[in-house]
């Protein structure tokens, strides 16, 4: 069965887009990310046009952050106090990102750009990932209690100014590295069309020692302000976005969060981090394949649109 999308202009099969956002919406939950690292890569693989991918992904994943964030609130897994912080950044974050956007799109290196980065950040971040998770998971088999992530530990982020007390995550922090992590995020949404829970849940971890058992929940919080504010300013700008698209995925993405949330909450820290990364590094290696083949076209011949 087939649909038409009329801002990517082409016709899809609905099932593969179903599979695709109710996957995506399953590691969403599971992993507490917003899923776009995925939906993005997997749109431009079936020949979407990155330009609609990026936009119409953040559709989905808004309505995959809303489902998993719901479930995190009635368990109480969820700081809004810090969750809000981290909005503030995003938000403005997320207007610099549309701009950097629409210039991208204006000198006709979009595309390329969004590959390269999509390839760096995925690579950087998931081997980092999986060389902690590795390190945790044989700690733990051999009974040894880590302290990467005990809330008591202090580093350089701990001793920045303007420090306020998130008693939902039980610590005492500075806005600075909140803001700063929420700014970088929203770039990275409207460049890329991504949650940025892939980069942020680390981040909590690692640098800001937030707890894990509130990280998951807190960052889906975030992603679902920032995301739905770029999509509404990447239709109002840019005119990318396929309400079609965004529609199926949206569907499939909430029945999926659901499962993913139940799942999740049956792993361990370790294990969850050590399958984010190797998915991370997966999609990172298939794009950067797809960057270094060749074309099965060298050129491709398109109407001028002169109006002749």
């Amino acid at each position: 069965m087939t649909v038409y999308l009329p801002i990517a202009e082409l016709s899809v099969n609905i099932f593969i887009i179903l599979g695709m956002g109710a996957a995506v919406g399953f590691l969403s939950g599971m992993f507490g990310v917003g899923g776009g690292f995925l939906i993005t890569p997997l749109l431009i693989f079936y020949n979407i046009p990155p330009v609609v991918a990026v936009a119409t992904g953040a559709n989905q994943v808004v309505a995959s952050s809303i489902s998993g964030a719901i479930t995190h609130f009635r368990r109480g897994t969820i700081d809004i106090k810090l969750g809000t912080v981290l909005l503030c950044g995003g938000l403005a974050g997320a207007t610099v990102g549309v701009w950097i956007f629409s210039f991208l799109r204006r000198v006709g290196q979009l595309d390329l750009v969004i590959s390269l980065m999509y390839v760096l950040l995925l690579g950087t971040v998931g081997t980092l990932m999986l060389v902690e998770s590795i390190s945790a998971l044989r700690k733990a088999s051999k009974n040894q209690v880590g302290t990467l992530r005990r809330p008591g530990q202090h580093n350089w982020v701990h001793r920045l100014p303007l420090k306020m007390r998130f008693k939902k995550s039980k610590i005492y922090l500075s806005v600075i590295p909140v803001v700063a992590l929420g700014f970088g995020i929203g770039i990275l949404t409207s460049v890329m069309g991504v949650g940025g829970g892939f980069i942020m849940v680390p981040a909590m971890i690692y640098l800001l020692r937030i707890p894990t058992n509130v990280v998951i929940g807190t960052s889906l919080f975030q992603i679902i302000f920032v995301s739905a504010y770029t999509v509404i300013v990447q239709a109002s700008t840019n005119y990318s976005v396929d309400i079609v698209l965004a529609f199926v995925l949206m569907i499939a993405g909430v029945i999926g969060a659901q499962y993913g949330v139940r799942v999740g909450q049956r792993l361990r820290g370790e294990q969850l981090r050590a399958l984010l990364a190797l998915l991370v590094l997966a999609v990172g290696l298939r794009l950067a394949v797809e960057l270094v083949i060749p074309p099965k076209e060298i050129y491709t011949v398109v109407s001028a649109g002169l109006g002749f």
